[in-house]
C-alpha cells in the first residue's frame, strides 16, 4: 500500500478560527450572532445595479494587473479630497483582493527572512500568520487597557526596535479594541522611525467608521510616514460587501513596484465587474462620507441597551465594535464566557484574548454591531437579563 503524503506545516500553530468556532456555536444555538464582523443587512442596490451593468456590458476578461485604471483614480482621488495626500493611481494604486490579500502581499515584498515585525497586541489574526510564512519575527508589544478605553504604548514600541526590525503594523480604527489613532499617536511613531529605514504596514480597513466627529488619522497624512507606508484598505467594510472581497493598497511607487511583483503571482489581479462597479458607484462620495454617521446611530442604539446590563462599556471610538468588561456578571475565562453567553443567553461575542499570540485574559468580550436594528434589538432584549 502506499504511504501518505508527509507535510510539514509552514503554520503550525494556526487552527480553527475562534470566528469559526463562534458562529458555528451560534447557528447550532439559535443566538443572535454578534461575533463575526460582518453586516446582516444588504448593501445599496444601486451598487449591485453598478456591478450588474459591468457584467452585462461585456466587462468580463481579465484587467490590467494593478487594477482597472478607472477604480485606481477613483481611490487616488478619494485620498486627496479626504486627506490632501496625492498618489500616483497609475503607479501608487493597486487593487487587491480584500484587505487581508493586501496586507499578506504588503508583508511578503518588504520582510525577509529573520526581519523583525513588530505587532501590536490586540492584533487581527492574520497578521502573524503573513509575517510568518514571509520568515519574519514577530515582536508582540501589548496595548495599554484602562476605563479610559485601550492605548498604544508608544515607549514599549520604540523600547521593542532593534537593528532588525524592518516593518511596524498599525490598525487604525482598531479591530477588535475599536480605538483609534489620534495625531499625538501618529507623531510619535514618526519620532520612533525617523532616521531608520523602518517600513509601516496601516491596516485602515475602517476608514470611514470614526464616530463624534473626530478626524481618521490615515497616515498617508503625515509627510514623514506616507513615505514608508503600505496603507491598506477595504471595500468590503466600507460597502457592506465583504463577500466580494476586494479593496486596495496606496504606496510611493517605489514600494507599490515591489508589491506588485508579489501581487502578480499570489492573485494576479481582482475581478474585473466588481471594479468596474465600485468605481461608477465611487462617482457618489454620500455612501462612505456618510458611513460614520450610519454605524455611530448603530453604536449608539447598542451602547444605551448594553447600560441596562452590569457589562462596563468600553470607549467605540471607531470600526463596528463595542468592547465590554464582563467582571461584574462571571469571573469565567474570556472563550468560556463567549460560550456561555452564546449558549445560555443566546448573543454571541468574541473573546478579545483570542486577538493575542499567547491569550491574555482582561475579562473583556467584543461584540459587532453592524446589524440590522431588529437584531441589535433583539440581542439586547437577551442581554437585559446579565
Amino acid at each position: 500500500m502506499s504511504q501518505p503524503a508527509n507535510i510539514v506545516s509552514k503554520l503550525p500553530r494556526v487552527g480553527t478560527t475562534i470566528f469559526t468556532v463562534m458562529s458555528a456555536l451560534a447557528s447550532e444555538k439559535g443566538a443572535v450572532n454578534l461575533g463575526q464582523g460582518f453586516p446582516d443587512f444588504d448593501c445599496d442596490p444601486a451598487l449591485v445595479d453598478a456591478v450588474t451593468h459591468a457584467m452585462k456590458t461585456g466587462l468580463n476578461q481579465y484587467p490590467p494587473m494593478a487594477g482597472v485604471p478607472l477604480l485606481r483614480e477613483a481611490i487616488a482621488q478619494k485620498i486627496r479630497t479626504l486627506h490632501g495626500h496625492a498618489y500616483d493611481a497609475l503607479s501608487e494604486i493597486t487593487v487587491t483582493a480584500g484587505a487581508t490579500q493586501g496586507i499578506l502581499t504588503s508583508i511578503l515584498c518588504a520582510v525577509h527572512a529573520g526581519d523583525e515585525v513588530i505587532v501590536i497586541e490586540p492584533a487581527y489574526d492574520c497578521y502573524v500568520p503573513a509575517i510568518e510564512l514571509a520568515g519574519g519575527i514577530p515582536v508582540f508589544v501589548q496595548m495599554t487597557v484602562s476605563s479610559d478605553g485601550y492605548s498604544v504604548p508608544w515607549d514599549k514600541v520604540s523600547a521593542a526596535v532593534t537593528s532588525k526590525t524592518r516593518l511596524i503594523m498599525v490598525n487604525t480604527p482598531h479591530n477588535p479594541t475599536g480605538s483609534i489613532l489620534k495625531k499625538a499617536d501618529v507623531n510619535a511613531l514618526a519620532d520612533i522611525v525617523r532616521g531608520t529605514d523602518i517600513l509601516i504596514l496601516s491596516d485602515e480597513v475602517y476608514e470611514h467608521m470614526v464616530y463624534d466627529g473626530q478626524a481618521h488619522e490615515s497616515l498617508c497624512r503625515h509627510p514623514e510616514l506616507a513615505p514608508r507606508t503600505f496603507i491598506n484598505s477595504s471595500f468590503g467594510k466600507t460597502y457592506h460587501v465583504t463577500g466580494w472581497k476586494i479593496g486596495f493598497v496606496a504606496a510611493p511607487a517605489a514600494l507599490t513596484a515591489e508589491f506588485r511583483k508579489v501581487h502578480q503571482f499570489n492573485v494576479f489581479t481582482v475581478n474585473t465587474p466588481v471594479q468596474y462597479g465600485i468605481a461608477e458607484y465611487m462617482k457618489n462620495p454620500a455612501p462612505y462620507v456618510e458611513l460614520p454617521a450610519f454605524y455611530q446611530r448603530k453604536r449608539d442604539l447598542f451602547r444605551d441597551g448594553l447600560k441596562n446590563t452590569r457589562f462596563k462599556l468600553l470607549p467605540s471610538d471607531g470600526t463596528y465594535f463595542q468592547c465590554v468588561e464582563y467582571g461584574a456578571i462571571s469571573d469565567l475565562s474570556e472563550a468560556e464566557f463567549s460560550k456561555w453567553l452564546t449558549t445560555e443567553i443566546g448573543v454571541a461575542a468574541i473573546p478579545v484574548s483570542a486577538f493575542y499570540n499567547t491569550p491574555k485574559e482582561s475579562g473583556i468580550v467584543r461584540f459587532c454591531f453592524a446589524k440590522k436594528d431588529e437584531t441589535l434589538r433583539l440581542a439586547l432584549d437577551r442581554l437585559a437579563s446579565l
